[in-house]
């Protein structure tokens, strides 16, 4: 697996350094001239201000603290707060996603935790802010109970309320102008949304939805796929993004003084093409909002204006999706209504992320050029579409990322397959996270990476989100094997003799699905943080994810045969190929144990088995000492394992 045409320098370690070399340039906002957004600047996560014409980063919080990937945190990392000349900042310690809220001081410095000791055992969001009110809302988990609180802060004075409690959310969703409403929110599945406002007799009053206890059994309620509700300008109903009236979602209507009754919101000004969902409806000022698509895995961004009265969004301008901005993913869009403009980070399958700053006029500019260090894009793997129909018919998303030809390599290449988490996630043209960089190094040592999209991932509307749930590791499998067995075989560049399978969170339960369950088509498996044991997952999970798990997975007692059988655990024994075992010590979706668990059970067996712990890292690998030492671990054992006959 040697490179001809181009020589590539220095060896596997050095190519990796230099692929993560690119820092990341994370949810910008914009205030009083200056641009704040998270980056990796130092090596791990943090948070940084600088100009906002570009200009030299500035630290804001200590060296040694670190924030969490914002994809994992659930709300907003940050919000910068001028009038208060504050910074509110979620943080955890090493990934325990114990997230509690900050407060640093504008120019930076050492945080002070908000509120004092409010937010003592709670695992705590920050949901909104009305920065002209000095107003937060959190949804904050029970570290000791199946139960989740909606509080509002008063960011003033320290003063904490609760609007609501409730095992499924009670997510503060929208609030009126002053703040005398507010709007909460249950999810039971994904996309199973019941909007309500409290009474405050403890009771609710709901606008849109049957909660769970009132449902008739037997009875298919139909799942509103609500996203993002926003109180309009005039205070008079909500905003909100649903799966009712399109399985893609559309904008919709909701008058506070009708609940029940919903207006689809007609859409006008729509540029892009392509199969894909409306993702959210971000507010900027008034009633305008970004409007957020996802087609085909890629960021579309237009600022648009709603017209209350004609139930109406005009989308008045492309943002994200055209020129530059196109063919990636965003990372994060703010609006500084004084100055008009717009901040943006922005990344592709080969360009890493970049921050943008996008004037009134029209024009735009880039204010950080972040590369892969002597890798010039050319010899990166834009990939390609790879979509296929399943073994029912169903259309599978995918895409297959291919050694550049500048590498020369010759015949066939050896195959990894990838399956991301979730399972109700995308894999998407994403340079920001763990899984491109990693998908990037494995094409330049010459291997052909496949990276499906199964059924219950996200992005292609909510019937197809949905069909994983209570079905783990069923037909989204099939896909998998369908893929291997009958798709992949046909491509004459593919060696299918020559594959091993990686999957991280679900992808991890997948894989040692896979591994277990179809040991035939695996000559080595990476599992990184996924469940063992569904039982004793579910045991282990925070106590406020037990009801959803429930729910969307089965009940511990009543469906105990269904999840023994869909446990990786009941098919360990069929592991032929050698085992790669990646996890975070502080990891509190997939604790230690279960992998733990799983190491103890395949070397009680005579495995062949490795087992890498990090022990500053969660449920990822942020840091990027521990990054450059994973992806070698990868990369060093499928180079060993699926090296040439």
């Amino acid at each position: 697996m040697v490179a001809h045409r181009v020589g590539l320098q220095g060896g596997t370690a050095d190519r990796i350094g230099a692929l993560l070399s690119a820092r990341q340039f994370l949810e910008p906002q914009l205030g009083d001239g200056r641009l704040y957004f998270i980056s990796s600047l130092g090596g791990l996560l943090s948070l940084y201000a600088m100009d906002a014409e570009g200009g030299v980063p500035e630290p804001l919080l200590p060296p040694h603290v670190a924030l969490q990937n914002p994809e994992l945190i659930g709300g907003y990392s940050f919000f910068v707060l001028p009038d208060l000349r504050q910074v509110l900042v979620m943080m955890d310690r090493d990934g325990d996603e114990n997230y509690r809220p900050f407060v640093i001081p504008l120019e930076g410095g050492f945080p002070v935790p908000l509120a004092r000791d409010r937010f003592d055992g709670y695992r705590s969001h920050l949901i909104e802010v009305d920065p002209d009110a000095s107003i937060a809302y959190f949804a904050a988990e029970s570290r000791e109970e199946p139960l989740i609180h909606g509080l509002r802060c008063d960011l003033r004075t320290g003063e904490v309320e609760e609007l609501g409690k409730s095992p499924y959310g009670a997510f503060p969703s929208a609030y009126n102008a002053d703040h005398s409403r507010v709007v909460l929110a249950d999810q039971y599945l994904l996309g199973d949304i019941v909007l309500y406002e409290p009474d405050g007799q403890g009771g609710r009053q709901v606008l849109y939805g049957t909660p769970l206890e009132e449902r008739e059994e037997g009875r298919e309620y139909p799942r509103t796929g609500f996203s993002w509700p926003h109180m309009s300008a005039s205070g008079e109903g909500l905003l909100v993004v649903t799966t009712l009236f399109e399985d893609t979602g559309t904008p919709a209507y909701l008058r506070l003084d009708s609940p029940g009754e919903l207006d689809q919101v007609a859409v006008v000004g729509v540029v892009h093409e392509g199969a894909g969902e409306l993702e959210r409806l971000q507010p900027l000022e008034g009633d305008r909002f970004a409007a957020i698509y996802n087609i085909d895995g890629c960021s579309w961004v237009y600022d648009a204006s709603f017209d209350e009265p004609e139930r109406r969004l005009t989308l008045d301008r492309v943002l994200i999706g055209e020129g530059e901005l196109s063919d990636g993913v965003l990372h994060g869009i703010d609006l500084d209504p004084p100055s008009g403009d717009f901040a943006a980070a922005f990344c592709t399958a080969t360009m890493p992320t970049q921050l943008f700053v996008l004037h009134e006029e029209g024009s735009s500019a880039r204010l950080t050029r972040e590369r892969a260090l002597g890798l010039p894009p050319e010899l990166l793997a834009a990939g390609e579409d790879a979509s296929f129909e399943s073994h029912d018919g169903l259309r599978i998303s995918a895409r297959l990322y291919l050694p550049s030809s500048e590498l020369g390599y010759d015949g066939p290449r050896p195959l990894v397959y990838y399956i991301h988490g979730g399972p109700q996630s995308q894999e998407r043209p994403n340079f920001a996270w763990f899984s491109m960089p990693l998908i990037q190094i494995l094409a330049l040592e010459g291997f052909a990476v496949f990276v499906p999209n199964a059924r219950g991932s996200t992005g292609y509307g909510l019937d197809y989100a949905q069909r994983v749930d209570r079905d783990w590791g069923g037909q989204d499998r099939l896909d998998h094997v369908h893929a291997m067995q009958e798709v992949l075989p046909k491509d004459e560049r593919v060696d299918v003799e020559r594959a091993g399978v990686i999957g991280r969170s679900y992808g991890g339960y997948m894989t040692l699905t896979l591994a277990g369950r179809h040991p035939e088509l695996w000559r080595a498996a990476v599992d990184m943080f996924g469940p063992y044991d569904l039982l004793t997952f579910m045991e282990r999970i925070p106590e406020t994810w037990k009801p959803y798990f429930a729910l969307t997975l089965g009940d511990a007692d009543r469906d105990r045969a269904f999840l023994v059988e869909r446990s990786p655990r009941t098919h360990i024994g069929n592991i032929a190929c050698p085992l790669l075992v990646i996890q975070g010590q502080n990891d509190p979706r997939v604790v230690e144990r279960e992998s733990h668990d799983l190491v103890d059970e395949l070397r009680s067996r005579g495995k062949e088995v490795d087992y890498l712990v990090f022990e500053d890292e969660g449920h990822d690998v942020l840091k990027l000492q521990n990054r450059v030492r994973c992806y070698e671990k990868i990369t060093t054992f499928f180079s060993e394992q699926l090296r040439d006959a």
